[in-house]
């Protein structure tokens, strides 16, 4: 079983004998949009049956064929780093009020990305040993961590382990800035106190690949999880999927200091988050990848073992990186205080 050991290294560039910003590509994707749609699952499915907040490239739509050279189709990125066309997104978080309407939860700026517009932090990672080579992804390549019909854990323990949330009740803590994602100070469930500085959630996708699946039926069969070890310190992969692929990570951050009011939350003492998959437990997060780097740009890096500086990619502004978006196709409210989740 894979233990993930990734440190929050995102709230500190100098850990004593940790990792530090030179050991992986972090950078910041804007909002692109938020809708009921989801190329990946359910495409040409409009509306899809729950809310996805997307970033990465304007060639998204309800459906992607893994034909599709996204990099060549797509016009703009709200990635900073401006040769990823690629498409990531997540389930939406809402706050149920106690009298039952929901409302959407904004999404916040990592620190350091503080002037992004919405949308997550984006991480690939190599090997830390600086001497692994890793795969990058091919044209058409997509996977899924998660399901959004979960309501108790994984059965699959390598993604249970691979999914965190961290309240923070201190700006960024209080946990050590080289606590480990899924460590002590994490759950791998909705926590049950309020956040009055955001709520984090992580989420780790595979990183062995069968060398020759872009996708698979369940989007999953084609990756798999190390089996010994870890990615980051040289874990082998299985026989089955012996293709070492870059680590993506995904770090979305919910800004619900708005949310903090006791008279707001249930009176039987529950928790009141929920995510668009109307689920109040957690288990249901999710994350979607549809790659989309312009011609070896990723594989460029990963050779190059980049940090958050990045010499051999092309980087826009975060400021240009806000100006991508594109129009929902799917016309219906989703802020402001509802009377119930859209879709649901």
């Amino acid at each position: 079983m894979v233990l993930m050991a990734f440190h929050a290294v995102a709230q500190n560039t100098t850990i004593p004998g940790g990792p530090t910003f030179r050991d992986f590509l972090r950078f910041s994707c804007s909002e692109l949009n938020i809708q009921r749609i989801d190329p990946l699952v359910t495409p040409g499915l409009v509306p899809s049956p729950h809310l996805h907040q997307f970033v990465g490239g304007n060639a998204l739509a309800s459906t992607m064929d893994p034909s599709l050279n996204i990099s060549e189709k797509a016009t703009c990125t709200t990635c900073t780093f401006s040769e990823d066309f690629s498409n990531y997104w997540t389930a939406v978080l809402f706050f149920k009020h106690r009298n039952g309407s929901y409302h959407r939860v904004p999404l916040m700026g990592n620190l350091g990305l503080e002037g992004q517009r919405g949308g997550m932090t984006v991480y690939y990672t190599a090997p830390y040993d600086k001497k692994t080579k890793v795969t990058a992804f091919k044209p058409g390549f997509r996977m899924l961590i998660g399901d959004p019909s979960y309501r108790a854990p994984s059965p699959n323990p390598n993604e249970f382990k691979s999914i965190a949330f961290r309240c923070f009740t201190t700006p960024w803590g209080p946990a050590p800035a080289n606590s480990e994602i899924g460590g002590p100070w994490d759950t791998r469930e909705f926590p049950s106190t309020p956040c009055p500085y955001g709520l984090r959630v992580n989420n780790f996708f595979p990183t062995c690949w069968d060398g020759v699946n872009v996708d698979s039926p369940d989007h999953k069969g084609h990756v798999a999880y190390p089996v010994e070890g870890t990615f980051e310190g040289g874990g082998r992969c299985p026989d089955s999927h012996p293709v070492k692929l870059p680590q993506v990570l995904y770090e979305t951050i919910w800004n619900t200091s708005a949310f903090n009011d006791p008279s707001m939350w249930p009176t039987d003492g529950s928790q009141p988050f929920v995510f668009s998959t109307d689920d109040r437990t957690g288990y249901s997060w999710h994350g979607d990848y549809l790659f989309g780097w312009k011609g070896d740009a990723l594989q460029r890096a990963m050779d190059n073992y980049c940090g958050v500086d990045c010499p051999v990619l092309e980087k826009q502004s975060v400021e240009k990186a806000n100006e991508c978006a594109k129009a929902p196709v799917v016309d219906e409210q989703v802020d402001g205080w509802l009377g119930a989740l859209p879709g649901q």
